[in-house]
């Protein structure tokens, strides 16, 4: 449970870094946390890797509220 805190702390850390201001940082870094902790550490140690999973989850929320 620890791990997945910091995991999440340095998630969000980078996506704020990456994409400032960002208005659903806080949703992705929580979409970001089902995800395996192995894997997570993987994408922290590939900015691509991670980029392209921010990007996912991003156009996830995004067609999610064009639903709603």
């Amino acid at each position: 449970m620890e791990q997945k805190q910091l995991l999440g702390e340095r998630i969000y850390a980078l996506i704020d870094k990456l994409y400032p201001g960002h208005k659903e940082a806080g949703k992705i870094t929580g979409m970001m946390l089902e995800i395996d902790n192995s894997e997570l550490i993987m994408m922290l140690q590939d900015q691509d890797l991670f980029r392209t999973k921010v990007e996912e989850a991003s156009t996830v929320l995004a067609n999610a509220g064009k639903t709603a």
